[in-house]
């Protein structure tokens, strides 16, 4: 997965609670095992019209001053739903890096950090003035530092990130589960080597 890097980006408003996760990715489109491709499809029944292909121009994140965003602002409980690891990769492959909400379902929420995204937990009184500051500049853009564990914003807003060591490491390093195996590879070669020896039969 990709590395997290300080950045500065447009923070899109999607001031919607419960959003879960059959609206964003809708099951039909649950056919691939790869983790590429499901950008098209997020919030697809919200993001186009009947037809499929003709933008909503009444839904926010169609928005001309939100396209390019990396850092999308929430309602409550994000994330909700089954729990689909599809979810975290069209947020990612659509090109979101940050979900900023007062709450996630706990699965989404761990599913995010495997895939190189970082859900931030906020209080009620501070997703009102995020979601203030953007309604008043739509374009605004947010400053994420996951090393300083900062989140400012240009109208004055700071907001400390919690996030665990071993979680933020691996953001920062850009390591999923598996890249944090192969870190180990030379000794898993020779444990199947000597597991070879003491039981050839077993590998045939």
């Amino acid at each position: 997965m990709k590395a997290y890097q300080k950045h500065t980006s447009v923070a899109a408003l999607m001031d919607r609670s419960n959003v879960d996760t059959d609206q964003i990715i809708p099951k039909q489109f649950l056919k691939k095992v790869e983790r590429t491709g499901f950008g098209i499809h997020l919030f697809h029944d919200w993001r186009f019209l009947d037809d499929g292909i003709t933008p909503n121009p009444d839904f926010e994140l169609n928005k001309p001053a939100f396209q390019g965003a990396k850092i999308l602002v929430a309602g409550d409980n994000f994330g909700c739903g089954s729990s689909r690891e599809h979810a975290p990769w069209a947020i990612e492959d659509y090109g979101f890096n940050t979900v900023i909400s007062t709450s996630f379902a706990d699965i989404f929420f761990s599913n995010c950090f495997k895939n190189g995204i970082i859900p931030i937990k906020v209080t009620t009184a501070e997703l009102e003035a995020l979601m203030a500051e953007i309604n008043g500049n739509e374009g605004v853009e947010f400053t994420v530092d996951l090393e300083a564990e900062k989140l400012t914003t240009p109208g004055g807003i700071v907001i400390n990130i919690e996030v665990d060591a071993f979680r933020k490491q691996s953001l920062l390093e850009g390591l999923d589960d598996i890249a944090w195996s192969l870190k180990h590879e030379d000794k898993i070669t020779a444990f199947e080597e000597k597991h070879k020896q003491q039981l050839p039969w077993l590998w045939k």
